[in-house]
């Protein structure tokens, strides 16, 4: 991160007013043109940014398609002039971080691992689906049974590391999360499932919380109720909020949601209330906590700062039956969006009753989507599987604003920010949309 150094006492007091305005400017810059991480810097997918495109299709105000070898879910993160996606190969035993010029769209370079033995993925969800995270100094991935890998900007290795074979039906998905000096990654769903905070810089383990083993039973109350067994685990990612003056590493788990510090992972308190099966990641606004489960699970909202456990102290309310789908949501002014299946839902975030429920209808063969929602300002934007973004308003009078096609191509990753810019990744482009009318480029 570039900033403008104030050390030096000026002559005058108005030059120290000038260089303490750029200075302030500088990170502002800074912090809006990055984004380093699975929905952005504080991975909530809120940007700063309004000025972005709202209109755009596959050929107008694309500013480069770069093609892709096979299709992947990760999502693009941005730093600086760097692109980064995550993108399996020879149908997933080889496994990448790509490095694209945010300019051109040219490719930079591409670092990866092999890994030849068999590992089980639901059928839309390829190798190499977690996307990931960088502090503008090295590029962090997480390759499921392949490891941790960390590569510096140059896509030189500089340390990896095993956490052995993750083991479910339909894969894996959780992002690193940078905090400090940590990388913090949810691994699992399945036998082996932990949360693990490894030194950034050498990919030694630093702490590990091994959450209790959930257990499918007849008493759910989720899509699989009434059933033998079912699905059970997380593919959330992790998020961080400060409360009561500290950092409140938050996850959402198989029935309950668990806060660590992030430093130590020592567990600060937990609240009960989600069913087995939790898809998306928890998403905090307002001072609130909101955790949803899959498949119909059951949806809570949750003060952070307290101890032990929560659930009568801090639980706002809970819905045993909500209506959420793989995609994570937002928080704007007092209200909750998400999207299940095809359809858009806006709820208070104080009682979580719904205001509206709408379908978010595209252009192509499916408008369900599988990807999480970005904000800016008053509009959101939502990625469906056939490759659209509609854009909407962020109120509690529903409004579509746009439905922008990219020729139907499939996607099931989040669109990333980044000074005015769009970053979508389909089955088969990445792609840059600007704002500034342009000629589609084929990045090569």
């Amino acid at each position: 991160m570039q900033l403008v150094t104030t050390h030096r006492r000026p002559r005058l007091a108005r030059s120290g007013q000038w260089i303490g305005a750029i200075a302030l400017l500088s990170t502002v810059s800074a912090r809006t043109a990055n984004w380093p991480a699975w929905r952005g810097p504080t991975g909530s997918g809120v940007t700063t940014e309004t000025n972005l495109p709202t209109r755009w299709s596959a050929t107008e105000n694309v500013r480069w398609k770069l093609p892709l070898a096979e299709p992947g879910n990760s999502s693009p993160i941005v730093w600086g002039n760097r692109v980064f996606i995550t993108q399996p190969m020879d149908n997933g035993r080889h496994r990448t971080v790509v490095c694209v010029d945010r300019t051109t769209g040219k490719q930079l370079w591409q670092s990866g691992t092999n890994y030849e033995a068999k590992e089980e993925s639901h059928d839309d969800n390829p190798q190499s689906s977690a996307s990931p995270a960088t502090d503008g100094e090295r590029v962090i991935a997480w390759f499921g049974s392949a490891g941790v890998f960390c590569y510096d900007f140059a896509g030189k290795e500089l340390w990896h590391r095993d956490l052995g074979k993750q083991i479910h039906d339909w894969g894996y998905g959780a992002s690193p999360v940078l905090h400090g000096d940590l990388c913090i990654v949810n691994f699992g769903p399945g036998p082996r499932t932990f949360l693990i905070a490894l030194n950034k810089k050498t990919g030694e383990k630093v702490w590990q919380f091994d959450p209790p083993q959930p257990v499918a039973t007849k008493e759910r109350t989720d899509g699989f109720a009434g059933k033998d067994d079912g699905y059970v685990g997380s593919w959330s990612t992790p998020i961080i909020v400060r409360a009561n003056g500290r950092d409140e590493l938050v996850m959402t788990y198989p029935g309950q949601v668990r806060a660590f510090d992030p430093l130590t992972g020592k567990e600060l308190w937990v609240c009960d209330g989600l069913n087995p099966l939790v898809y998306t990641s928890p998403i905090y606004g307002d001072g609130i906590v909101v955790a949803m489960g899959g498949f119909y699970g059951s949806h809570l909202a949750v003060k952070p700062g307290g101890s032990a456990n929560v659930t009568s102290s801090h639980r706002l309310w809970r819905q045993v039956r909500g209506k959420s789908g793989i995609g994570t949501g937002v928080i704007s002014d007092g209200y909750i969006y998400n999207m299940y299946a095809a359809v858009g839902v806006c709820s208070e975030l104080k009682t979580g009753n719904i205001v509206w429920e709408e379908r978010l209808l595209g252009t192509g063969a499916s408008s369900e989507s599988w990807s999480s929602m970005v904000l800016s300002g008053d509009k959101i934007y939502i990625l469906n599987k056939s490759g659209d973004t509609i854009v909407f308003r962020a109120s509690p009078k529903f409004e579509k604003i746009a439905v922008n096609s990219m020729g139907g191509e499939p996607a099931n990753s989040s669109i990333a920010v980044s000074n005015g810019e769009l970053f979508i990744r389909t089955d088969k482009h990445l792609w840059c949309i600007s704002g500034v009318k342009q000629t589609v480029q084929n990045g090569r």
